[in-house]
């Protein structure tokens, strides 16, 4: 492949770190081949064009996909960012909405506490500081951009979430929560407005149905845990629980008598009630009793204070000792407190029930890539089956937004409907 294509823009690619340096002449090829089309079909529109593009390219028998992939990011590149950088350029006037930053572990540091005064989680915490920590790498080794001197801007943000999409192949859920990440990090803490990102590469999703297991599938997999792990699971599915929902539940959460379990500050910082299914009744209290014996253990020791959320702590001094307000699930040794210092029981490590759940579904030979969520994804698709409500399976999930819940009923019409194969109607028909 000839290097003497579009210079310039081979030259940025190479600046951004977007793609390989070996890949950067394919990437200028495409354009310059987008470039000659564009001026045959100079009475199409932007997006028109770029869509027949890609479709002349689908349509030429030695093109293969990949090629076509590529081809769509290295246009989406040029437009998007080359282009755009240009016009930037050409207009020195534009005022610099970056500034200056100082230290990157001070901002990190700032970006903690902020972190923490809004009372996001310690594994949100984590991924915040993780992503920024990615984004400053990234802006300063590949893009090589001094930040202490020339600030930083949203065209930084634009280029590291393309170099997501195009160089790391990040799917699109890992593309929003570095945004998520990036957008806390820009407006809360460097005080820095982000324009409109509309033109950034995204990376591509299409319409996944979820993993649900059958009403069998999941009695083989119960018959391969014991314990509180069996009731964990149990309770995963019989309540349509999220892992961080039960690995966060408290003993003042579970009301025996109403047969309902209480998820506070659930996804979206929601409260709401779902189901205790009856057929755990029993086996929880018996685990209860066992879980009140290690707290008055810990009480007995000098420990036994759990964390509370925001600032109940404070308002409550004792509360952290109190029976009621212990997680139902806690971990099986006390451990030292990331954020305060102290020495706390916290609840059981996700890892724990993720393995069992792991292991459960081995052990059953179930072959379809089944995780914890799958449980819950079993729950809704299971109540839908049984004539319940789509409108009050939304409540038991929390869902938001009923299209969310929707997607359930693509699955039970796959699983009920599926039309006979025309090869068993081959085989099974019957002589006349």
């Amino acid at each position: 492949m000839k290097n003497n294509i579009l210079p310039g823009f081979q030259q940025f690619l190479l600046s951004r770190g977007f793609v390989p340096a070996k890949n950067v002449p394919f990437y200028a090829n495409w354009v310059s081949k987008f470039i000659a089309f564009s001026n045959r079909n100079e009475e199409l529109n932007h997006d028109l064009l770029f869509e027949k593009f890609l479709d002349k390219l689908k349509s030429q028998k030695n093109t293969a996909d990949w090629q076509i992939k590529q081809a769509h990011d290295a246009v989406q590149l040029y437009i998007a960012h080359f282009m755009a950088d240009k016009k930037t350029t050409l207009q020195p006037s534009k005022p610099q909405e970056g500034r200056e930053i100082p230290d990157i572990s001070e901002v990190l540091q700032d970006m903690r506490k902020a972190i923490r005064i809004k009372h996001y989680s310690y594994s949100t915490e984590r991924t915040y500081i993780d992503w920024a920590k990615r984004f400053f790498d990234y802006t300063l080794t590949l893009k090589k951009k001094d930040i202490t001197t020339s600030g930083l801007d949203s065209s930084d943000v634009r280029d590291y979430l393309s170099y997501l999409a195009i160089k790391q192949h990040v799917s699109s859920s890992t593309q929003n929560q570095a945004f998520n990440a990036l957008l806390f990090l820009f407006r809360d803490i460097l005080k820095i407005a982000i324009d409109d990102l509309s033109q950034t590469v995204r990376a591509k999703r299409g319409q996944r149905l979820p993993v649900v297991l059958s009403v069998e599938e999941v009695k083989e997999i119960f018959k391969h845990v014991e314990g509180t792990n069996l009731l964990i699971l149990q309770l995963l599915y019989g309540s349509g629980l999220r892992l961080m929902e039960l690995a966060r539940l408290r003993v003042k959460d579970i009301d025996f008598s109403a047969s309902l379990v209480f998820v506070r500050n659930s996804k979206g910082d929601k409260d709401r009630a779902t189901m205790l299914p009856e057929s755990v009744t029993a086996s929880l209290r018996s685990h209860l009793e066992r879980v009140k014996v290690i707290h008055e253990k810990d009480l007995a020791s000098g420990y036994g204070v759990v964390f509370l959320p925001d600032a109940l702590e404070r308002k409550y001094p004792n509360a952290a000792r109190e029976w009621h307000w212990q997680y139902i699930f806690p971990s099986s040794k006390l451990s030292v407190d990331p954020r305060s210092g102290k020495i706390r029981r916290h609840h059981i490590n996700e890892k724990t029930v993720q393995n069992a759940v792991k292991e459960a579904v081995k052990k059953a030979g179930i072959v379809k890539h089944a995780s914890v969520h799958t449980l819950r994804h079993s729950f809704a698709t299971h109540l839908l089956m049984n004539g319940v409500n789509i409108r009050e399976i939304q409540n038991l999930l929390g869902h938001k937004h009923l299209e969310t819940t929707m997607i359930y009923t693509h699955v039970i019409r796959d699983m009920v409907s599926v039309p006979k194969s025309p090869l068993d109607n081959l085989y099974n028909k019957k002589p006349l």
